[in-house]
């Protein structure tokens, strides 16, 4: 039985901050027969997906949100009510949701070589063809949960972060989270006081730093809202934030003299016993994983209903009322939180995609992800990745390198139009020589020589989530629209 088809120039897939900025940057250069495909029955992608308690993101807010739409931000630092305010604000102030379509979960697309356009297979009610394709689907929104012995035999309350169980009420229950990453950092504080026990699964333990939060006066929110001054401390974070890059790739022996220097006196001040501590200190140098920035995570974990499991003490198995320890203790649970992150390098597109020649992405990101620019890959005309292979940031807004990539993304779509080519394609020995370049970088970094595995790494060991250097760099690449790298056709 033949599928409807709806056809548009460009088809957007996600509807969060990449997916808002793609089509915002389209209109600009006057594409507007635009669809957005999202897969949940709401729009707004990261911060209206998770709910969990304590969510917050931990990049100041006038840096992180898009440069066009500054917004009027109670705090430094935004926790998840107010960024799902300012999502929901963009949308509809610029009408994104009349071009979007909900719960259509995009199942495969296909390059068609004799129309020239990609076919897109969906969920919903109809299948798509778009010339162009922006996959904004993001890096971390397809969540993970370890393939744990028993893991399903679990008769109580259990539930990703990603998806917090909101009729689970937390009070008096005995909750363990699976987990010591940003999520579980942040939901760790913010049940402590309310549960009966709380037992926390660390692997490894992170390096924390303190929260440099503060609420804005009035005087100070009336100030801000003058784009002048808006702009003004915008650019101190960013330019703040970017001094960063010297410790991660240029000299880690500043950030063990300064960040972990100020990360240990955070750890002493804040966790009296010493046992405690040493089950904290990480052994690999600050920043090979994700630092977390806390005020409240130590303290929650000094709390006397707060069991801490080390990997000495890790998860050997799942029963029907609890967790088995590789001590032998057996754990008596009312709910099990799965903190444990998301398949955000080798499977960082959920569906397949199906190039030239019928070449599958997945083949030829064996044995791990690659694009120029983070951005496109040879043998799959128009399609552009928001957030691809080695776009990740470590030290400022992911926002910055997602307005960056746009930059490339217009530009590339503008050019094919000008020329009136049917596609563009990245050269193989362009794309090759960005590669070499980004892992000959990658060589310097903390990511590489910390002493530390993290999801920063593909499966190869290639580190693939991070960009290796200033971000104002990579804005510089993605300004620089080279012809000779592609293939018009």
């Amino acid at each position: 039985m033949n599928r409807p088809v709806a056809r548009y120039t460009v088809v957007i897939i996600g509807s969060g901050f990449g997916g808002q900025c793609a089509a915002l940057a389209l209109r600009r250069i006057g594409i507007d027969d635009i669809r957005i495909l999202e897969r949940r029955d709401f729009m707004g992608g990261t911060w209206c997906q998770n709910t969990y308690p304590g969510a917050a993101v931990d990049v100041q807010s006038p840096l992180y949100s898009i440069a066009a739409e500054p917004y009027d931000w109670s705090q430094m630092f935004a926790e998840q009510d107010e960024l799902e305010a300012y999502t929901k604000h963009v949308i509809e102030k610029h009408g994104l949701d009349a071009i979007t379509d909900l719960e259509t979960n995009v199942e495969r697309i296909t390059w068609d070589a004799v129309e020239r356009r990609w076919h897109i297979a969906t969920s919903g009610a109809q299948d798509y063809r778009a010339r162009f394709v922006v996959n904004a689907s993001g890096p971390l929104s397809t969540p993970v949960v370890p393939p744990f012995e028993g893991r399903d035999a679990f008769e109580g309350a259990a539930f990703h972060t990603n998806d917090w169980d909101h009729d689970f009420d937390v009070r008096g229950q005995r909750v363990a989270v699976v987990g010591s990453g940003a999520s579980a950092a942040q939901v760790i504080p913010a049940i402590v006081d309310d549960v009966a026990e709380l037992h926390v699964f660390q692997r490894t333990p992170h390096w924390v730093i303190p929260r440099p939060d503060r609420t804005f006066t009035p005087w100070q929110r009336a100030i801000l809202r003058d784009p002048r001054a808006y702009r003004a401390l915008r650019a101190a974070i960013y330019w703040g934030l970017e001094t960063r890059v010297v410790g991660f790739k240029y000299s880690p022996a500043i950030l063990e003299l300064v960040a972990q220097r100020e990360a240990l006196k955070h750890l002493e001040r804040q966790v009296p016993d010493a046992d405690l501590r040493a089950k904290l200190t990480p052994d690999y140098t600050i920043g090979c994983k994700r630092i977390i920035i806390s005020n409240t995570l130590y303290p929650a974990l000094c709390q006397p209903q707060t069991t801490l499991h080390d990997r000495t003490d890790g998860i050997e198995r799942i029963d029907a009322t609890g967790i088995h320890t590789a001590q032998g203790t057996h754990v008596e649970l009312d709910a099990i939180v799965w903190a444990t992150g998301y398949d955000a390098t080798d499977g960082a597109i959920s569906y397949p995609v199906v190039g030239v020649d019928g070449e599958r992405l997945d083949e030829r990101w064996d044995p791990f992800p690659r694009a120029y620019l983070g951005t496109t890959v040879p043998k799959f005309p128009n399609l552009f990745i928001v957030t691809g292979p080695n776009t990740g940031i470590g030290h400022t807004s992911a926002l910055f390198i997602i307005e960056a990539q746009m930059e490339y993304i217009t530009r590339s779509i503008r050019e094919t139009l000008d020329r009136h080519a049917t596609s563009i394609e990245v050269r193989e020995d362009a794309e090759d020589a960005w590669t070499t370049h980004i892992h000959s970088e990658m060589e310097r970094t903390v990511w590489q020589t910390g002493g530390c595995t993290s999801w920063y790494q593909s499966r190869s060991g290639h580190v693939i989530a991070m960009y290796p250097g200033f971000s104002f760099m990579f804005r510089r690449f993605a300004r620089r629209f080279r012809p000779d790298d592609h293939w018009f056709a």
